[in-house]
């Protein structure tokens, strides 16, 4: 009778020993703890079993390699590699490190999407942030067919379809859906009441976002942007053109590196020249921000033909009804401008 308790104990003690062993294994915190917070496991798309291993090993992400990779195996995760960017918290056990990898919940990252001049610096920037196959979103932007088809835009009117600002996406977004989520925020900004006001103005989604692209070079300052919104909307009323300075700098590649137009530059042959040609320019010169594409439905409402910046660097401008007053602000900012000795 003793005997056999004795040997039921024993029994009890290794199950008890054998449970505990495979809780350990599968629910004990296996994640490395980072003072500068939660690491995170990147797996490309393509990646194998092999290649994840790999980089939890070498970023050491793992307190107990083994341990994962025998819970792993019995999930058959190696069969089933999704890619993504996985948040690894530290209090996490390998079978719910698995499961997450497993069933690809991945944390989404905070993409923003900045202001830019020439639709080929985009790839660029996205592939700072994203996965994006750089190559495939170059194709699908130099698509005229396939533009008009899917959002009524050309190659050269898509960039009215980017509103700078932050965006929430999945790390491995590929580019067709990263360019269906620029077109949702497009269309989240486009509300019938803002739809009214460019009806009013009687412009196109296209033409408001090419004029607040212009208004956008030509000043920082929110406060200025309406009044320069009205001076354009002026001119255009009247059939003037609109002489807008960062429309010559466009097809020159000079947007950003250049602080002086000269009157050599007002000769380029170019569409974008609206010094030669009346009207708008066929496309945005940049990105507006959403502040600038307001300033244009709503602007101020006055009789100013022309502006200049002033001579105090402030970043404000200096308005006119008259060419004659005019020409007093733009002699003292070009007086400015040779004291500093910028030449171009």
């Amino acid at each position: 009778m003793r005997r056999g308790l004795l040997i039921g104990g024993i029994c009890l003690l290794l199950l008890g020993a054998g449970g505990y062993a495979v809780w350990r294994v599968a629910y004990r915190p296996n994640v490395t703890a980072f003072a500068e917070g939660p690491a995170y496991l990147y797996i490309r798309t393509g990646t194998g079993y092999a290649a994840v291993l790999d980089s939890l090993q070498k970023q050491q992400l793992l307190v107990e390699p083994g341990t994962f990779r025998w819970v792993a195996e019995h999930h058959d995760y190696p069969a089933h590699v999704k890619p993504g960017r996985y948040r690894l918290d530290p209090n996490m056990g390998n079978v719910d490190l698995v499961r997450m990898l497993l069933f690809g919940r991945q944390d989404t990252v905070r993409f923003e999407l900045k202001p830019f001049h020439y639709i080929d610096r985009l790839p660029r920037q996205l592939s700072r942030q994203l996965e994006t196959d750089s190559f495939k979103l170059e194709l699908l932007l130099g698509d005229n067919a396939g533009l008009q088809s899917r959002y009524h835009l050309d190659t050269c009117t898509i960039r009215t379809l980017f509103i700078p600002g932050p965006y929430r996406l999945l790390w491995n977004t590929s580019a067709p859906v990263f360019l269906d989520s620029v077109a949702a925020r497009y269309r989240r900004f486009w509300r019938p009441e803002r739809q009214a006001r460019a009806d009013s103005l009687k412009m196109s989604r296209v033409q408001v976002s090419v004029l607040a692209s212009i208004v956008q070079r030509e000043t920082a300052q929110p406060t200025d942007k309406p009044l320069i919104a009205a001076v354009y909307l002026n001119r255009l009323r009247n059939g003037q053109p609109l002489q807008a300075d960062p429309t010559l700098l466009w097809p020159l590649h000079g947007l950003g590196s250049r602080k002086r137009v000269l009157n050599v530059d007002k000769k380029v042959d170019s569409p974008y020249n609206t010094y030669r040609h009346k009207g708008l320019p066929p496309g945005p010169i940049t990105t507006p921000l959403p502040g600038s594409l307001l300033a244009v439905l709503k602007p101020a409402h006055n009789k100013n033909l022309f502006f200049c910046a002033r001579p105090d660097g402030s970043g404000f401008s200096d308005f006119a009804e008259t060419y004659k007053q005019h020409k007093l602000n733009a002699r003292r900012y070009q007086h400015r401008l040779d004291s500093l000795g910028v030449k171009r």
